[in-house]
């Protein structure tokens, strides 16, 4: 038997080959998205309420997350799917318009998720007025002369449009964000479950059983 079919019949040799396979298609999903959607941001967590009908006030919509993929409201712990598109061909019919994800103007660092409630060009540049379904003072919808108080939004700022949510999943990303201990835990679990699967048994010198082929055997 040769070194390179012993090598691929050790059963931590499968594991580290399916961990690096899971990894490959992890990264490969997330870039391959990004090209697919045409964006740098395919999925974000949302983090406010600003976009939940109706907005409570305390980020803490939890029955919103029972909403539909495609349904119009967006709840904190929600991921939503980003496409990037053409400027010129977002929806502006406020109220069902389309929610766009720009750059918010007075600090370009933060990614905002707002509804666009009216458009208009200046020297061949689009500039779109939004608001949060859910942002006070008035309940939804909000009349189009309510909008965002950091003003229009150049078409260069957009990152582009949601078009779809998937409820709970964003929890993971909010908990370790805003737990400084959170990733050292989940790294440290990790590192456990790797020393007791698989340096332990090594280190003790235990194998793996082998199927028996004799019917005689006991």
């Amino acid at each position: 038997m040769t070194a390179a079919k012993v090598i691929r019949q050790n059963e931590y040799f499968k594991t580290v080959v399916a961990v690096v396979l899971v990894v490959a298609v992890v990264f490969g999903l997330f870039f391959g998205l990004r090209a697919f959607l045409n964006t740098p941001d395919p999925a974000l967590t949302v983090v406010s309420g600003s976009m939940s009908i109706p907005y409570d006030g305390n980020d803490n919509n939890f029955w919103l997350t029972m909403a539909t993929p495609f349904d119009r409201t967006l709840s904190v712990g929600d991921i939503i799917i980003i496409q990037g598109v053409n400027p010129k061909d977002l929806k502006t019919d406020y109220p069902n318009s389309d929610i766009i994800v720009y750059h918010r103007p007075d600090d370009p660092s933060e990614l905002v998720v707002h509804r666009i409630v009216s458009k208009e060009i200046i020297n061949g540049t689009i500039y779109f007025q939004t608001k949060g379904d859910g942002n006070p003072p008035e309940v939804w919808p909000n009349p189009a002369t309510v909008v965002d108080s950091w003003g229009p939004i150049p078409q260069q700022d957009v990152v582009g449009k949601v078009v779809m949510r998937i409820p709970w999943f964003g929890w993971v990303t909010i908990f370790v964000h805003d737990n400084s201990l959170a990733l050292p835990a989940i790294i440290l679990i990790i590192l456990l479950i790797v020393i007791i699967e698989f340096v332990l048994p090594q280190l003790r010198g235990k194998k793996h059983p082998q199927r028996k082929t004799d019917p005689t055997q006991k």
